[in-house]
């Protein structure tokens, strides 16, 4: 999962969508009128906003066919939000039914008008992103400012890079074969399911179908059971804007069932999974039972954060205090463990003590609010659960390691600190996805790659310093797909993301990424070669 800091207030977005033509009056059909079941409205802020409450298969928002729902709740209240349509088994099929029959056309329609359908989309998200501001905070607990200035720009600009990809996926020619002309052909891989998380849910939903549908891809994705409303939203935008029925097809449900559906299903040519590492192992061993579907996977992580004596401190509180603020600890990059050179540990922790109190903990509706609740109750208790690990195991609890009780309810905790830590401690070891980090001292860079090194995830890594060939140096000896130079949690749709070892298979993001949504074929020409006798 990741995510992009970007100082976009919501209100400088735009409010019209632009006015270019089609390429022609065949390309792009005309918006249609949207027809939905079952539109329920929910409110934040003052703001209330209808969202489609069905599956969306073949353009339409329809029941599932066994009439089953399910309830999402609002993790500032931990009240019912909103109860959607749950699909299981059965619509998963007919959503592959109807994505395989719309393949068939997709694959070949002209990619410039594939990449004005994006563009369109992005028009759409545009004009409505203070309705899905209010659909992301009431579903997942964050602040309008971090999904105002970070998601919904976010997904809005992924859309509008990958639209520029459409006709830019190109194969290669070769005449250094006596005899012989050689060309290659990117071809879209067919039905694509995908599975998303609950912590970014309108920033996944995008950047799984953008690049998807860019390269002549048919969908079929499942939201996280926990936050499906922004996807359900946006699936109404995909209508909107003209996608022909059946390109992007929603079904809601739980992982034993809508997921494990989409992994073993032998009419699904690859599977895009972010999410943990134990449930990406089991989309793998699914592949391999069932037709091997090609499989790309974004997993956990427990990153590792180096301060070293020469940083600008100053700067590295700030940065390192949004490695672990940002979405309040709920990333899977976000920077646990953060190692400080011994000769800057007392300036470094006092002042990283004092940035973390002054974080505003309360209802994510609230002006001046840097960290709402934590996304549900089974992630709040799972952090307290840590939390208390760390206790048991002798770490010392510097800051904060305290539920916060509100009157209203709600799943609240304190930034909590925790120094005098050991490496094999949980708390160091596991994946927490809650506002907690360990601060450790080291002497020495070998020390400190070691200790960095020393964990089965790398997903992401960060180093402070004004040495630049330090920096370069060690951030060739980290072991992690992204790493940062003086500053943490900045990723950007034009830049691949992923991790090495148990943090994942290839890449989401970037050129690289369209790698995964393609295969490449191979065209050899006869230009007088005689058969072998």
């Amino acid at each position: 999962m990741a995510f992009f800091v970007r100082s976009l207030s919501i209100r400088a977005l735009p409010t019209r969508a632009s006015k270019a033509q089609p390429v022609s009056r065949f390309l792009l059909p005309n918006l249609r009128t949207i027809t939905t079941a079952a539109t329920k409205n929910i409110s934040f802020g003052g703001r209330s906003v209808g969202v489609p409450t069905g599956l969306f298969i073949g353009g339409e928002f329809v029941n599932a066919k066994g009439g089953n729902l399910f309830e999402t709740e609002n993790p500032a209240t931990g009240k019912p939000l909103l109860s959607v349509a749950e699909g299981r088994e059965e619509d998963v099929d007919e959503a592959v039914r109807v994505a395989r029959k719309t393949f068939q056309t997709w694959k070949d329609s002209n990619p410039v008008y594939r990449a004005r359908l994006l563009n369109k989309l992005a028009d759409i998200l545009e004009r409505n992103a203070e309705d899905l501001v209010a659909i992301e905070c009431a579903d997942t607990g964050k602040t309008a400012k971090q999904a105002g200035n970070l998601d919904v720009p976010g997904s809005i600009g992924t859309l509008r890079y990958y639209a520029g990809w459409a006709d830019k996926v190109l194969g290669q020619t070769s005449t250094n074969i006596p005899s012989t002309f050689a060309f290659t052909r990117r071809e879209p891989v067919g039905v694509c399911g995908q599975i998303i998380p609950w912590n970014f849910p309108l920033l996944m939903f995008v950047w799984k179908i953008a690049p998807a549908l860019a390269t002549g891809n048919t969908v079929v994705i499942k939201t996280a059971e926990a936050t499906p409303l922004s996807a359900l939203k946006v699936c109404q935008f995909i209508k909107e804007a003209g996608f022909p029925d059946g390109t992007v097809n929603l079904v809601s449900g739980y992982g034993k069932t809508v997921g494990n559906a989409i992994a073993h299903h032998m009419d699904v040519d690859k599977v895009a999974f972010t999410g943990s590492t134990a449930t990406g192992r089991g989309i793998l061993k699914a592949s391999a039972a069932s037709n091997l579907k090609k499989v790309t996977l974004e997993l956990g992580g427990k990153s590792p954060n180096i301060i070293f004596p020469d940083a600008d401190i100053e700067k590295a509180v700030d940065w390192s205090a949004w490695g672990i603020n940002m979405n309040f600890g709920q990333t899977c990059h976000a920077g646990t463990r953060i190692y400080v050179h011994e000769d800057v540990y007392d300036k470094f922790v006092e002042q990283y003590t004092a940035r973390m109190k002054a974080i505003q903990v309360g209802p994510n509706d609230q002006q001046g609010v840097d960290q709402g609740p934590q996304n549900s109750k089974m992630q709040y208790e799972k952090i307290l659960g840590y939390i208390k690990s760390g206790v048991d195991e002798g770490a010392t609890v510097h800051l904060g390691g305290k539920p916060i009780e509100r009157t209203e309810g709600g799943y609240y905790i304190q930034p909590t600190i925790f120094t005098d830590v050991k490496p094999d401690m949980k708390i160091m070891r596991e994946e927490i996805f809650g506002p907690v980090v360990c601060i450790s001292k080291f002497k020495s860079e070998s020390e400190v790659l070691e200790q960095a090194n020393d964990t089965t995830y790398g997903l992401a890594a960060a180093v402070h310093t004004k040495d630049y060939e330090r920096a370069l140096r060690v951030t060739s000896a980290l072991k992690a797909g992204t790493t940062w130079v003086n500053m943490y949690n900045f990723v950007h749709w034009s830049i691949p993301f992923g991790g090495y070892k148990e943090s994942g298979i290839g890449r989401e993001c970037g050129e690289a990424v369209l790698e995964n949504y393609t295969q490449t074929k191979a065209v050899f020409f006869n230009m007088g070669m005689s058969a072998p006798k």
